[in-house]
C-alpha cells in the first residue's frame, strides 16, 4: 500500500507526488502515457503570475460573438461540440457577473501569492532552479484604444499588488526590438518568469520523484474504489489524487461526481534552435489576437487560442497556421520555416479557478485540477495545499473558492 496515489503525471500531478514525498509520504503516481505526455509537455513555459483575471468575464462575454464569427480567431467552439457545451457555457456566463468576477479574482490573486511564495524552494528541492529565467511578460497593444481599453484590468491589477509598467512609441521599440510598429503602447509586467524547456522540466521532476524511491506505472486509472483506485495494473490501495488534467473529470464520475470540466485545446508551433530571426527578450502576448511568443532554449513558440471542442476531436492545425502569420506580420523579420506543431488539452473549469480539495463524499479523495491555462504557474501551490491536506494541515489560503462541491 502506498499512502498517495496520485492519478496523472503532468506538471500538477508530479508537482504533487514530490512535494508529498518531501512531508514523509510514500506516493505512487499512475499515468496512462507518461511523464509529460500532455499539456505539460508543448505549454509557453510561463510562470504567469500577474494573470490573475479570470477567463469568464464581461469583457470575455463582449469579445466573444466577434471572435465566435472567426473560425480561426482567439475562440472557437466547433458547430458539432457547440449542442453539449451549452451547461458549461451558461455556468461561465453566471460566472462573468461582476460580483462573480471580484470574488474569482480576489481567489486567483491569493493562489498566485502562493504559487509565487512556493516556487524557489520547490525549484531547489527538485534540483531545477536552474531552469527558470525572469525576464518578464510584454503585453503589446494596437492602438490607443485599445491599450485604454486594457486599463480596467490593469487597475484590478494594480489593486491586487501587481507590479507593471506602461510603455508608449519608442519605448515599446527599446523594450523589445524588431516588434511592427502598430503596437504603439504595451505594459511590462516583471513578475513573469518561465521556464527554460516545459517537458525538460516535467521530466526532471519525474527523475527526481523516481531517485527519491517513487513509482510510475502506466496504466489507466479506471474507477475510484473504496480503498483506493482499479486500473488496467491491477487494484491499489492509498488515498487518491486526482491530477489527470482535461481527462480527470472521468475519474471523479466513477464515484458519483459530476464536476463541468471542459477542454481548452490550445495549438503552438515551435521554430527550431537557431531559427527565428528575431531578438525575443521576454514572452509577449497579444492579447488582441489571443497568442504569445516565448523563447525556449534557443527556440521560439508560437501559440495560444481557445478552442472549445471536447477530448476526441482530431486538431485543426489550421489555427496554429492563422497565428504564425500573424506572428509574421507582428514581427517582420521573423522566419517562421521549419516549425513543429503541436496540440494540447487543457483542463478548465467555467470560473476560470481550479478544482482543489475533498471530492464531493469521498474525503480520501483529493481533487487537483481545472486549472485551465495557468497548470505550470500554480502547480507548486496547488502541489502545497494538497500536501498539507494529505498530512492534516491548514492551508495556507482559503479553499473554499477552489473547493469541488462549489458546482
Amino acid at each position: 500500500m502506498r499512502d498517495v496515489l496520485v492519478v496523472g503525471a503532468g506538471v500538477v500531478g508530479l508537482s504533487i507526488a514530490l512535494e508529498a514525498q518531501s512531508r514523509g509520504l510514500s506516493a505512487r503516481v499512475i499515468e496512462r502515457e507518461g511523464p509529460a505526455a500532455g499539456a505539460s509537455a508543448g505549454n509557453a513555459g510561463a510562470f504567469a503570475f500577474p494573470d490573475i483575471l479570470p477567463l469568464a468575464s464581461p469583457r470575455i462575454m463582449r469579445q466573444a460573438p466577434k471572435w465566435l464569427l472567426d473560425p480561426l480567431g482567439p475562440l472557437s467552439v466547433p458547430l458539432g461540440y457547440a449542442p453539449r457545451l451549452l451547461p458549461w457555457m451558461w455556468r461561465f456566463w453566471r460566472a462573468s457577473r461582476p460580483a462573480q468576477v471580484a470574488a474569482s479574482t480576489a481567489a486567483q490573486t491569493a493562489m498566485m501569492r502562493h504559487a509565487q511564495g512556493t516556487l524557489d524552494g520547490f525549484l531547489a528541492r527538485a534540483g531545477a532552479s536552474n531552469m527558470l529565467r525572469r525576464e518578464g511578460q510584454l503585453q503589446v497593444y494596437e492602438g490607443r484604444a485599445e491599450f485604454e481599453a486594457s486599463l480596467e484590468g490593469w487597475r484590478a491589477r494594480q489593486e491586487a499588488g501587481v507590479e507593471f509598467r506602461h510603455l508608449e512609441g519608442d519605448e515599446v521599440q527599446a523594450m523589445q526590438p524588431g516588434l511592427s510598429p502598430r503596437f504603439t503602447h504595451a505594459t511590462f509586467t516583471p513578475g513573469w518568469a518561465t521556464i527554460d524547456e516545459p517537458k525538460a522540466y516535467v521530466e526532471t521532476l519525474a527523475e527526481k520523484f523516481r531517485s527519491n524511491g517513487g513509482e510510475i506505472i502506466i496504466a489507466d486509472a479506471e474507477a475510484l474504489t473504496a480503498d483506493g483506485l482499479r486500473t488496467s495494473a491491477g487494484e491499489m490501495t492509498g488515498r487518491v489524487v486526482i491530477a489527470a488534467g482535461a481527462y480527470s473529470h472521468h475519474l471523479a464520475r466513477t464515484a458519483g461526481a459530476r464536476i463541468p470540466l471542459e477542454t481548452e485545446r490550445g495549438y503552438n508551433t515551435t521554430l527550431p534552435e537557431g531559427a527565428g530571426g528575431i531578438d525575443l527578450r521576454q514572452h509577449i502576448t497579444f492579447p488582441a489576437h489571443g497568442f504569445v511568443i516565448s523563447r525556449l532554449n534557443g527556440r521560439l513558440r508560437v501559440g495560444g487560442a481557445v478552442e472549445l471542442g471536447g477530448l476526441k476531436a482530431p486538431p485543426n492545425y489550421k489555427r496554429a497556421d492563422a497565428m504564425l502569420r500573424k506572428a509574421r506580420a507582428f514581427f517582420p523579420a521573423l522566419d517562421t520555416s521549419g516549425g513543429t506543431q503541436w496540440m494540447g488539452l487543457r483542463p478548465s473549469l467555467p470560473d476560470s479557478l481550479p478544482a482543489i480539495g475533498p471530492l464531493p463524499g469521498h474525503p480520501n479523495v483529493i481533487c487537483a485540477f481545472g486549472h485551465g491555462h495557468l497548470g505550470l504557474t500554480q502547480s507548486t501551490a496547488t502541489a502545497d495545499i494538497v500536501a498539507d491536506l494529505l498530512t492534516g494541515k491548514a492551508p495556507g489560503i482559503d479553499m473554499a473558492p477552489f473547493s469541488p462541491a462549489r458546482f
